[in-house]
């Protein structure tokens, strides 16, 4: 992402949906002393996170924090930044025609955003659940995937409401020019191997719960103990497809 950003020395990057910091920090790194890096998130906690870890290394004074939501960035005025920065934070937007605006309104002419987000809908295997086959135990799985849904409705899940196309279109409609998405689709056997109790605690998103938790709301015990003797095998043993999908967006504002 930020290779792709084309940090010159001087720069303002802002940082949508920051988190705990990983792409802000790496772009200060590159600004050179005269470069600064807005860090922006809808978590204070991580912002407080990022601020103490700034001044820790003693960088505040290139550093500002704002709590907002990508599709307003609020206290942002217009045309301040160089370059915006996003990494897997579309994916949680439902608005996200609303953020690139946000993006495009906040860059200075010929500012420049490099996006990447995961597209969710070339992931997708039916018969699979979380890259297992799941083909011996399907009605079980059928009523995880019904409570999975009830708590993100597939028409109103930002997760999966778009692909690569959508997120051109939306550029190109938020006004940015110069406009180039690289997509990277990769299928794989093999993952990795993981300790059964610990994927009891692993859930999808963060938007779910985690796997025993939901297998012990959905399930009866005689449900639980045949869908664990199918699928904890291939979970520690790593028998499963690993399906990644990452479109990297790069476009400029004239």
């Amino acid at each position: 992402m930020l290779d792709k950003a084309t940090l010159e020395p001087g720069d303002t990057v802002l940082d949508v949906g920051t988190g705990d910091g990983l792409i802000a920090f790496g772009a200060l790194e590159r600004l050179g002393p005269s470069g600064h890096v807005v860090f922006s998130d809808i978590s204070k906690d991580l912002l407080d996170h990022c601020r103490a870890a700034a001044a820790a290394e003693g960088l505040l004074d290139r550093c500002r924090f704002v709590l907002a939501s990508a599709d307003s960035l609020a206290d942002i005025a217009d045309a301040s930044v160089d370059v915006v920065t996003t990494r897997s934070v579309l994916i949680y937007v439902k608005e996200k025609a609303a953020a690139l605006r946000a993006f495009c309104r906040v860059l200075r002419p010929g500012g420049r955003i490099s996006l990447f987000e995961p597209v969710s809908v070339l992931m997708r295997d039916p018969d699979r659940l979380l890259g297992y086959d799941i083909t011996p135990v399907k009605p079980l799985t059928a009523k995880l995937r019904e409570f999975f849904h009830s708590v993100q409705p597939p028409g109103a899940n930002p997760m999966t409401d778009f692909d690569e196309r959508e997120l051109i279109r939306h550029a190109e409609r938020a006004g940015f020019t110069d406009i180039h998405l690289e997509l990277r689709v990769t299928v794989k056997n093999g993952k990795r191997p993981v300790p059964w109790n610990h994927a009891l605690r692993m859930s999808a998103n963060p938007l779910v719960p985690p796997l025993g938790e939901v297998l012990d709301r959905v399930l009866s015990p005689q449900e639980i103990a045949e869908f664990t003797a199918h699928l904890k095998p291939l979970v520690e043993s790593g028998a499963g497809r690993d399906r990644q999908a990452h479109a990297y967006l790069v476009a400029a504002k004239d």
